[in-house]
């Protein structure tokens, strides 16, 4: 008689040998880069400091690449772009201490964007663990706590034999919904020491799936389908998902308007009859999602800049999926469903019926109309320029990243991505200097394809080393930068609120000279003459740099 407990697969003669016999002179670090192998990574991002050097030895040893950037923020910057492009759990290699700190604003910004980055770290030789204070060089009283409330979620290892389960369970976490940043960290002398552990081989860190309660999928469903004036609100999860398809499916069948948030540009078409684009900051819009009777909002928070600063009060129902738990009802009541996007729109399109509304294309067309109609009142034709000069240039499939500068608030509203995961900024954190390194990753991501890279003046100078590495590495990556002579949206903030601006005047260099200094061919551009020189730089194989000398104003606020 067999038992279930009986059914154990036994090694073959050949894995029996390998094990006994294991390759000579390998380390922790091999266990680590094994186990990446193992789980399927081919590319990691990182620099290398003293206690790291057991892993980075091994992945020179190893068929892995490495793309070292010059500041491990940008390193996580690069490591957040190549996740969100392809889907996959990107390690980022760290040291211990300042090096480790150095990409805290990086890791905020994947949480912020729920990019699968899989940060690993060392940390002081295990004997000064645990609040000794032995002195080590780099070392911090409690490393992973600086990380805890960034990151979603921390692993350590504090032993080889611990390395491949960490890391495995380490990688399960990043890439189970909600995509996130997660933290591994392993004293140097366990990198450092050699093992009798076999290769690691077969690791299996299989993401959980996040399905919707089928009893909250029938209610919603049944409300959409009685509804009058049902309105979609996609966000970045619908991207993150890859269910741009099953939005517009839905969408379709309901006869139901579509607004994108700036984190999920390109989910739906912006040229669609239903689209109401992604004018989330103004009232027009605001009124109208407030007057729907149901308002599904599909992978968003509705947090600030998707509430219009959070002046938008809805009068109707909301159901909001929501694949990160803590974002569910935090902002406004309504139905609650805890599920991956993709999922949870495949279950209302297996519910929910066909809805007939004519008149929807006729208000999505108000809408927009009346937003336009206010931009018209305003001096901001320079500004729609580039934006229609930046798209007619940039191949529909390319990848753009957006520093926090004045151009990328009004591509947030006013600018078509084309296609789903095509358009990305720091818009979840908000800090400077994500869109050069961002770019450099999107580059090694999709290898051949032009990437378009815009920043200011002011968070070009965060991220200006990564020129090195553009070119170290011969990266099709144009960059934009919009000279303004200082921190030009801070500018606009502090005189429109105190009438003066204070440290936001910035000396610079001659970027066209710096960039040409590192081997970068780079040249000024003028708003004339902005699409032919973009195109020319994004067909060109290598990096490239554009400096637009411009000063540019925001669109009138509606939320104050």
């Amino acid at each position: 008689m067999t038992h279930d407990h009986d059914l154990v697969l036994r090694p073959t003669e050949a894995q029996t040998a390998a094990a006994l016999a294991p390759p000579p002179g390998r380390t922790g670090g091999d266990l680590v880069v094994e186990t990446l192998r193992s789980l399927g990574a081919t590319t990691v991002f990182g620099l290398p400091g003293q206690h790291a050097l057991g892993v980075f030895d091994a992945v020179g040893r190893s068929d892995l690449r490495l793309i070292g950037l010059r500041t491990e923020n940008n390193a996580g910057f690069a490591a957040d772009a190549y996740g969100r492009i392809t889907g996959e759990a990107v390690p980022l290699l760290l040291s211990t201490g300042p090096g480790a700190l150095m990409a805290l604003p990086a890791l905020a910004e994947a949480a912020a964007a729920s990019a699968p980055v899989l940060a690993i770290a060392s940390q002081v030789p295990v004997a000064g663990l645990g609040g000794g204070r032995r002195g080590h060089l780099h070392e911090l009283r409690d490393q992973a706590a600086s990380f805890r409330d960034v990151v979603k979620s921390v692993h350590v290892a504090r032993t080889p034999s611990q390395i491949p389960s960490v890391v495995a369970e380490a990688w399960e976490s990043a890439l189970t919904a909600p995509h996130g940043p997660v933290w591994v960290e392993i004293p140097e002398d366990v990198l450092r020491a050699e093992t009798f552990i076999p290769q690691v081989t077969g690791m299996d860190a299989t993401p959980h799936e996040l399905a919707p309660r089928p009893e909250l999928t029938a209610v919603a469903a049944h409300w959409l389908a009685k509804a009058a004036r049902p309105v979609i609100v996609a966000g970045g999860g619908v991207v993150r998902s890859d269910a741009a398809g099953k939005l517009r499916q839905l969408a379709e069948r309901l006869n139901a308007p579509v607004v994108t948030t700036f984190g999920g540009k390109g989910a739906f078409p912006w040229t669609h009859p239903l689209s109401l684009q992604s004018w989330l900051e103004d009232r027009h819009m605001t009124d109208f999602l407030e007057d729907a009777d149901v308002l599904l909002v599909v992978g968003s928070g509705l947090g600030e800049l998707s509430s219009n600063y959070h002046t938008f009060f809805p009068t109707g129902r909301v159901v909001q999926i929501e694949a990160d738990l803590g974002k569910l009802e935090s902002n406004h009541p309504g139905l609650g469903i805890h599920a991956d996007a993709r999922l949870a729109l495949q279950a209302l399109l297996e519910t929910v019926p066909e809805r007939e509304d004519p008149y929807a294309p006729d208000r999505v067309k108000m809408v927009l109309s009346a937003v336009a109609e206010r931009l018209a009142g305003q001096d901001v034709g320079l500004e729609q320029q580039l934006l229609t000069s930046i798209r007619a240039a940039l191949p529909a499939r390319s990848p753009s990243f957006w520093d926090m500068t004045i151009l990328s608030y009004w591509a947030w509203s006013a600018f078509d991505a084309k296609h789903p995961n095509t358009m990305h900024s720091a818009q979840g954190a908000g800090g400077l200097g994500y869109a050069f390194p961002a770019a450099l990753g999107a580059c090694v991501a999709e290898p051949g394809t032009p990437v378009l890279a815009v920043s200011g003046d002011g968070g070009a100078m965060y991220s200006v080393a990564e020129l090195a590495t553009a070119r170290q590495h011969d990266l099709d990556v144009t960059w934009l930068i919009v000279d303004d002579g200082g921190y030009g949206i801070l500018r606009a903030y502090m005189t429109d609120s105190f009438g003066r601006a204070t440290g936001t005047e910035l000396a610079r260099p001659d970027f066209v000279a710096l960039a040409e200094s590192f081997g970068v061919p780079a040249a000024t551009t003028t708003p004339q003459s902005l699409k032919d020189d973009l195109k020319r730089a994004l067909a060109a194989p290598g990096p490239s740099v554009l400096v637009l000398p411009a000063t540019l104003r925001m669109f009138a606020p509606t939320h104050v």
